[in-house]
Formats: structure tokens, sequence, C-alpha cells
């Protein structure tokens, strides 16, 4: 392995071999650039050198694009002094990751990305991978989720983090299924299991062609069924490369098991599908729904509780549901509404008691005056009873609007 300077990495670096933070961490594979982001990480971490067996490809491929980033909308009147504030008033919605990239939580999370997909890669390369590796991540995710709950789900409806699509999948599938086994009081033991068997459900995809896991259009007959197999080989690497116990590999096996027994691979019904398989295929469901894919773009939180909602007792055992719905409310955490008043503000915390009625923060006021994700007023919409949610808002689409 060669070590290498972090003040000598560039964005647009593309490397022949991948390139790995603390020898077992992978920071991107080979052939893919090196982003500014991932350089900026690395130095906020307190990161100096990474390790690589390839050399650098290319240090141009991916430069243009980096820089287009940087460089602010209204560019032409040429004050760069005042962008900040014209960024202020145009009428964007801040995200979540402005103001936590650099504090413990967005670290964490992306940090436990970064490590799964490493993980991910090792597998499917046929290198050999340690339970304690997966073991020390579970017990980091419930950590994170026990002292930062609210801002790890407005991470996962975000989406700030781009690439390592399965391996973030497999993390917001895992943090979601440690709240729903919260919300049921389950025994620690076993939310670690489910944990687990979350942040590896999707392993067996490792095991199918890219061309048919991305495919816009409908499947054929054979590729269909080799989708449908991908809970068996999950099974297998869990068990028997993984050497993880039965309780592990059964969450994984049974995750697209339906309540009215309808699912796959062994078409089981209501109570004999595993808890674990359970309260993951909730959660599975949910975060396919809210990110976004090759193939189609992701949904808003409040749609996609909808969605849950109108389940009928037909894919979801209807305890496990509920238990969600609780710890999630009706508008999840980060998800960005209209208020009667004409202010458009970010859901910060859900009300058990009245899920729809959360705490909320003003992002733009009914003046339309803009504020910073930190600084705007805090509305508890339990106490404020003039106040009240019109509709859930998609992000990108007032994006668009700025202009």
């Amino acid at each position: 392995m060669k070590t290498i300077e972090i003040n000598t990495l560039h964005p647009g670096m593309i490397f022949s071999a991948p390139v790995y933070i603390e020898g077992n961490n992978l920071l991107v594979p080979e052939g893919v650039a090196i982003r500014k982001k991932d350089i900026d990480r690395l130095i906020s971490w307190g990161y100096h050198t990474v390790s690589t067996e390839g050399d650098v490809v290319t240090a141009a491929a991916a430069a243009e694009e980096e820089v287009l980033e940087l460089i602010p909308l209204d560019e032409s009147s040429g004050d760069t002094g005042s962008e900040s504030a014209k960024k202020q008033n145009s009428g964007s919605v801040p995200s979540l990751a402005e103001v936590q990239e650099n504090k413990g939580a967005y670290r964490s999370y992306v940090d436990l990305i970064d490590r799964l997909d490493s993980v991910f890669f090792s597998i499917s390369t046929g290198i050999s991978v340690e339970p304690w590796t997966v073991n020390n991540m579970v017990t980091k995710l419930l950590q994170t989720v026990r002292d930062e709950r609210n801002s790890i789900i407005g991470f996962i409806l975000g989406g700030e983090v781009s690439g390592h699509m399965m391996a973030k999948s497999s993390v917001n599938t895992a943090i979601l299924s440690a709240l729903i086994a919260m919300e049921l009081k389950l025994a620690h033991h076993k939310i670690m299991q489910i944990v687990t068997g979350a942040l590896l459900h999707d392993v067996g995809m490792l095991k199918l062609p890219r061309e048919i896991i991305e495919k816009s259009g409908g499947l054929s007959e054979a590729e269909l069924q080799r989708i449908q197999a991908h809970p068996l080989h999950a099974y297998k690497i869990i068990t028997r490369e993984l050497m993880y116990p039965e309780d592990v590999g059964i969450i994984a096996l049974q995750h697209h098991e339906r309540w009215n027994g309808e699912g796959y691979p062994q078409r089981i019904s209501g109570v004999s599908i595993d808890m674990g398989a359970r309260i993951v295929s909730v959660a599975d469901a949910f975060e396919a729904m809210v990110s976004e894919k090759p193939y189609r773009n992701s949904m808003i939180g409040y749609q996609a509780m909808k969605n849950l909602l109108a389940d009928n007792s037909r894919r979801f055992d209807p305890d496990v549901l509920k238990a969600f719905i609780k710890t999630m409310g009706i508008y999840p955490i980060g998800s960005i509404i209209l208020l009667n008043n004409g202010s458009i503000a970010r859901v910060m915390e859900v009300q058990k008691e009245a899920p729809l009625r959360p705490r909320i923060r003003v992002l733009i006021d009914e003046c339309g005056k803009m504020y910073r994700p930190d600084e705007g007023e805090i509305i508890d919409l339990l106490t404020e009873k003039s106040i009240f949610i019109s509709q859930a808002l998609d992000p990108k689409e007032i994006s668009k609007k700025r202009d």
C-alpha cells in the first residue's frame, strides 16, 4: 500500500485501485474521481493520509465539474463579497447538511456509509470480512441514533450524501429499523440482531449484474427470478461467509415476505415471518420511496408515509407499521412544509401524541425573509393552535423556482 498525503489530493483525481482511509475503510473505488467534498471531509475529520495500491490515472476528468459546483448561480455581477447574502434571499431551501456537515452526527452518518461500502466492496471481490467489523458499526449506529436521533433522521430525508447507493440505503434502513425496534421496546440483544440484519439485508444484491439492478424498464421473467433470489444469496453470505447465527440470516431471508403471504422467496405470512424481517420490511420500503434511484426521483417523506398508511395489512405487520408512524410522524423529521400563514418550515421534532403538529423551524417567513437553517424561529404547533400545516413540499421543486 502506498501512503498519500491528503494535501496532495485534488478534485478530479482518479486512481487505478481503490483508495482507503485507515487501511480498510473505502474512500473511493478504482476509476471514481475524488471530489472536493471527500477531501474537505477528510481534513475536517483530522485525517492526514490515505492509502492505495494504485496510481493516479488522471487528475482532470472531474475537476471541471467540481469547479462548476462552487460557482454561484448569480456570479455575473462580479460582486463576490455579496454572494452569501444573495444565496440567503434566493428562495432556495437550505440543506440540513449546511449546518450539520462538521458536527458529530453527520460525520458519524457519513462514516457508517463509507465503512459499509468498504465491507460490500470486500464481499463483492472475495475478500474475507471479519464479523467484528460489522459489529462495531452496529454499536456506533445505535449510539448515534440514541444521541442524535432527530439529526440522523433528517439526513435520511435530506439525501445530501451522494454515491455509495447500496451502502447508504442499507445504513438508512438500519437506522429506521433501530427506531422501530426501540419503539416496540424490544430487548437490547434483539435490537442488535435486527440492526445487523438490516445493514446486511441486501448483501445478496452483490451477486447480481448491475444492469439488472439499475434497469429502468420492466424486468423479464428471468431477470425477476434473479432479483427474487437475492434474499437467499444474502442468507448464505450472512450465515456461511460472515458466520452470523440463524437469527441474523433469517432477517435478510424474509425481508421481502408479505403479511398476506404474497411475498418471496418462501411465501410465508403473518407472525410466521420473523419479527426482525417484519421491521426491516417497513424500514426498507420507506427508505426506497424517499431515496433517489437511477431510474426515478425520490418521494417526499409525507407522500411515502401516506403510501405506507394505505397498506391495509397487505404487505406489513400493522403493529410494526403503527410503531414506525408513531416514531416518525406523518411529517417525518427533515420534511419541508408550507404553513397556513404562507411560511415555509422544516420539521425538527415529532410529537408522538399529535403526529400532525410537530415542532418546526421557520426557513422562509410570511414576508419572504429567508433564514439560515439554524436561525429561524422554532414553533411548537402543539401549542400554537392558530398555525397548521397546509401541505408538504418537495425541496427540489422550491429550489427550481428560486430564479
